[in-house]
């Protein structure tokens, strides 16, 4: 009597949802969770590539290449922090600003990592930054790819193709007829 039925599905253990490894707790949007490791993984490989091509880039005798280099290394540096926490965890800081990361959607990080890089690249012109400058805009370039969704069926796909309404078949369809009627002209 007190048992519950055995259709349902017990809660998960650690916070963890059933399929999903690191107890994701945000709604379905459709992205597995494949994608958004591989997402992460190009983001912290591009922002330490990035701070390395912005270190090597301080070695000049321009100011502005000094200042593009400067600017690389924190936006690096920030991209680090945001996607990987782990690689930062004996800062105190940093687990706020990760769980704020974690409820930004994939347009707002798209933004806020394709953005930035334009500064270096407006500073200095070398190959260093411009390097780094495309491998920070790769990072904003993966979140508006995972923005962007999952692509419709094949059979969607082709009858758009053709130029045929799907969505308005199915309402004229299912909905009910409703007479219109037109008033003449006196």
């Amino acid at each position: 009597m007190g048992q519950a039925p055995s259709n349902q599905v017990p809660p998960a253990v650690g916070g963890q949802q059933e399929g999903r490894p690191g107890g994701d707790t945000k709604n379905d949007d459709g992205v597995t969770w494949w994608c958004k490791l591989l997402a992460k993984v190009i983001c912290v490989v591009s922002g330490i590539a990035a701070m390395f091509l912005g270190l090597w880039a301080c070695f000049t005798i321009s100011p502005t290449c000094l200042v593009a280099g400067i600017f690389l290394m924190m936006f690096g540096f920030a991209i680090i922090v945001l996607e990987a926490p782990c690689c930062c965890q004996f800062l105190d800081f940093i687990q706020p600003i990760t769980r704020f990361s974690e409820r930004r959607s994939y347009w707002q990080k798209a933004g806020a990592y394709a953005i930035p890089p334009f500064v270096p690249f407006l500073l200095c012109h070398s190959l260093t930054v411009i390097f780094g400058c495309a491998l920070l805009l790769t990072s904003g370039v993966v979140y508006g790819l995972l923005a962007l969704g999952k692509k419709a069926d094949r059979d969607t796909m082709m009858t758009r193709a053709r130029g045929e309404d799907v969505e308005m078949k199915e309402t004229l369809i299912t909905s009910e007829v409703v007479p219109v009627s037109i008033p003449e002209d006196p």
